[in-house]
């Protein structure tokens, strides 16, 4: 197969290069599992700052890279999962509404907790030549804090918004943001601290650091 030229992608649409990407693992979810009334609960407000997250990555030139769970469907895809996220028996229909893929979004289907095991996203990453991941989605202390390690063990600088992700309750997403602070040197001060410029981000201390 020739090698194509930059700019000749299969998209047509996404850049050839960022210093930054959003990775948006599980947000396309019908929330349906045991104990999830507090993540009910919180999900309009966790949408609504995870789609202002959005919408600035975009404006910044960010990628988006959506990375949901395929739940075990091997013949599953991205439409499916969307059609079925979306219908009137989904406890988390509205918050995937507000969620909902845009057309030069990437979209990836993941077999576990990690968006790297068995998927692409680490070939992406690498020809976009991206450093630096802003990390959001569901839930805290499971898909995000493994998502997390293997950004860390990877060396890529890691941004976990503290109102941009959430667990099944308050004490286990503060637990798991901790371990994500300490054990990954992520920031994870809210996303309203975070600035962007020409696709790069700066810290709440506003130390440019991808």
């Amino acid at each position: 197969m020739p090698v194509t030229k930059h700019g000749d992608d299969l998209h047509g649409n996404v850049p050839d290069s960022a210093a930054a990407a959003l990775l948006l693992v599980d947000v396309t979810n019908d929330l349906d599992f045991p104990e999830n009334g507090t993540l009910l609960r919180k999900a309009d407000e966790l949408a609504r700052s995870i789609a202002r997250l959005k919408a600035r990555c975009r404006s910044a030139g960010i990628p988006c890279i959506y990375v949901n769970d395929n739940r075990g469907k091997w013949r599953s895809d991205s439409a499916n999962l969307l059609k079925e996220c979306l219908s009137k028996n989904s406890p988390g229909r509205n918050f995937v509404r507000r969620l909902v893929p845009k057309k030069n979004d990437y979209i990836l289907l993941k077999p576990k907790h990690s968006a790297f095991f068995a998927t692409p996203l680490e070939a992406i990453l690498a020809y976009m030549k991206v450093r630096s991941v802003i990390l959001a989605g569901v839930t805290t202390d499971s898909c995000i804090l493994g998502t997390a390690m293997e950004l860390h063990v990877r060396d890529f600088e890691i941004f976990v918004p503290s109102d941009c992700t959430y667990a099944l309750s308050e004490s286990e997403h503060r637990r798991a943001l901790q371990i994500i602070e300490s054990s990954f040197a992520a920031e994870t001060c809210p996303a309203k601290n975070l600035s962007f410029k020409s696709g790069r981000v700066k810290r709440s201390s506003g130390k440019v650091v991808a």
